[in-house]
């Protein structure tokens, strides 16, 4: 296995301080992720819109910053992002067939940022038809499988985004949350995903296509990776007011409270009051509880400040 291959299965953040160290330059790495892209995603169908030539391009002018001494938190390190964000000059479908020729022709406000921080845009990641269910699959460009189990679904909206991160293609994926779809498949995939609070990162740019400034209700955009740290560097990257609302007021996230596992307090639900819910899960939550408590982590099984279910879906199916 080459230098750059063995360097792309690592962080995002590894990969920004090899090519900061000159140890490998942004075209090398961009040139391994884009080789291992065409190796590996024809069963998984995960990177469905490619930007090549201009990520090519992008990493050359990265490795001219890092010669004129330029430093930035992401600066050639190649990444994909979600169908759904505008990418100027690339399509954007929200997975439906009649805006197969949608073409933006700005960059949304999170992408304008991630290549302001010097990350290298290789394409665009597979969607649900109108972002609305928890697999991958649209009549514009097919499904996406699970790269741990092609007969399975990476799960959704950010299937692809997932799918992509797992397969070890990239290092860092930006998507989109309402409902589970940063969640489901970081989970599905094994993966780490983190669905932000609302609005601390602008989703101007991620709506449906050719609708400008109408954002979906509840919708929040947020990074995906392979480790928590390059979630929370990410977050650095992306957070912080629009630009017309920067005038009034500035973020400033605190540090992350707890370093390792044996800070947390874990709370381990594996049943439902409404609903079965699979052995499957059940054992795999019994398997990990052990395995947290060992590592420290203090586990729960109940609580008080849970809502009760049944009462609760009375209340809307009554």
């Amino acid at each position: 296995m080459s230098v750059s291959a063995e360097l792309l299965d690592q962080s995002a953040q590894a990969i920004a301080k090899a090519i900061a160290r000159k140890q490998i330059s942004a075209v090398e790495i961009t040139e391994a992720a884009i080789a291992r892209i065409e190796a590996r995603d024809r069963q998984i169908n995960a990177v469905v819109v490619r930007d090549f030539d201009r990520a090519t391009s992008a990493a050359k002018a990265a490795d001219a910053a890092i010669a004129r001494g330029e430093r930035k938190p992401l600066l050639g390190v190649p990444m994909t992002v979600k169908e759904s964000h505008d990418v100027a000059g690339l399509p954007k479908t929200w997975g439906y067939k009649g805006f197969k020729d949608f073409v933006p022709p700005l960059d949304s406000i999170g992408v304008k940022r991630l290549k302001a921080a010097g990350a290298i845009i290789l394409g665009k990641t597979n969607v649900p038809v109108g972002l609305a269910d928890w697999q991958a699959f649209n009549p514009v460009y097919g499904r996406t499988n699970n790269p741990w189990d092609l007969a399975r679904t990476p799960g959704g909206s950010s299937g692809g985004a997932a799918a992509a991160v797992a397969a070890r293609m990239v290092p860092l994926e930006f998507g989109s949350d309402i409902g589970g779809s940063i969640r489901v498949p970081a989970a599905f995939c094994g993966i780490y995903g983190h669905k932000p609070s609302w609005s601390i990162i602008p989703p101007r740019g991620e709506g449906p296509p050719g609708v400008d400034g109408a954002e979906p209700a509840l919708a929040v955009v947020g990074p995906l990776a392979r480790s928590a740290s390059d979630l929370e560097v990410a977050l650095g990257v992306l957070a912080g007011p629009d630009e017309d609302q920067a005038i009034a007021y500035h973020l400033m996230l605190p540090p992350a409270r707890h370093k390792g596992i044996a800070d947390f307090r874990v709370l381990v639900v594996d049943h439902h009051p409404i609903t079965k819910t699979d052995t499957e899960i059940t054992g795999a939550l019994d398997g990990l509880a052990p395995e947290l408590a060992a590592a420290g982590a203090r586990i729960a099984r109940q609580s008080q400040l849970l809502p009760i279910f049944a009462s609760r879906m009375k209340l809307i199916c009554p």
